[in-house]
């Protein structure tokens, strides 16, 4: 585990929208499944007082910090409020934000995680699915049953893409320590490289999976700062120059980033490149 473990107590802020209570009840049945603490408290401005799937909402992160141990939050806020949320949570004291929350805008997604960053806290995303450490934790909206424990690694910027990974790899038997996605958006908190030397300190991975697409050059940085065995997938090789591929940060400008280039760069670099998501497994198998 390298974001958390069983006893993480978790935080939902937008808890009493759609998605948060939606994803309140899905990450508490998988906690209460593997004997974890999952959502202890939620957070919506101005509904203090109410619950959502039994479990109690507060006004802000403060007054629910004063009342349950919690150290980490996932956020499902509208995009023009995820900005503050993000830093409401790293003021009050959180060492880990998990931002699900698509679009928000470029400068609020700096200033928060600059913020965040300067108060110690680690921000995953935004517009990332989150994690899932099969038997541990589930922060996010990461489909559980697609996963089993073992001691592979999956970092990824995209969230479908992480699915099937994940299934191609337990249908082949072999299970994974933690699943995290990064985000898509062209600026996001952990990078490959930071997940990458969480998982360099974690015992229990001993290969990772790394899925990139077009656009920047994180998924190169990555892989320079690692020792770790990884098997890389990149989508998008017939994405077109300067035509946005889905994802905010997935564009190919000024020729740089798109996916031949990065495959020929990470091969150069002797990773394993899977062509399609089902060579991943044989490709671990080799690594392992």
């Amino acid at each position: 585990m390298i974001y958390g473990d069983k006893d993480t107590g978790v935080i939902v802020q937008g808890a009493t929208g759609k998605q948060g209570s939606f994803h309140i009840n899905l990450m508490n049945e998988y906690a209460r499944s593997v004997g974890g603490r999952g959502v202890v408290a939620g957070v919506t401005p101005g509904k203090g007082g109410r619950e959502v799937c039994g479990v109690p909402v507060y006004d802000t992160v403060k007054e629910a910090l004063a009342e349950h141990d919690a150290t980490s939050s996932v956020l499902f806020v509208p995009a023009g409020a995820a900005g503050d949320s993000i830093m409401e949570g790293a003021h009050a004291g959180l060492d880990l934000i998990v931002a699900v929350t698509e679009h928000i805008p470029v400068h609020d997604a700096m200033k928060a995680i600059g913020y965040a960053e300067t108060m110690g806290c680690t921000v995953i995303g935004p517009n990332c699915p989150g994690l899932l450490s099969p038997g541990e934790l589930k922060l996010g909206i990461m489909p559980a049953h697609l996963s089993s424990r073992g001691h592979v690694g999956v970092v990824s910027r995209s969230g479908t893409l992480t699915y099937e990974v994940v299934d191609e790899l337990t249908r082949a038997g072999i299970g994974q320590s933690t699943v995290v996605g990064i985000g898509g958006d062209p600026v996001i908190g952990q990078t490959f490289a930071d997940t990458l030397a969480r998982f360099e300190e974690d015992p229990q991975t001993k290969a990772v999976v790394l899925i990139g697409e077009v656009g920047g050059n994180l998924e190169e940085e990555g892989v320079k700062s690692t020792d770790l065995p990884i098997a890389a997938y990149i989508a998008g090789v017939t994405a077109p120059p300067n035509k946005r591929m889905g994802h905010a940060g997935a564009i190919i400008a000024g020729g740089e980033g798109d996916a031949k280039s990065k495959i020929q760069r990470l091969k150069a670099m002797g990773v394993d490149v899977a062509s399609r998501p089902s060579e991943i497994p044989g490709i671990i198998k080799r690594l392992l």
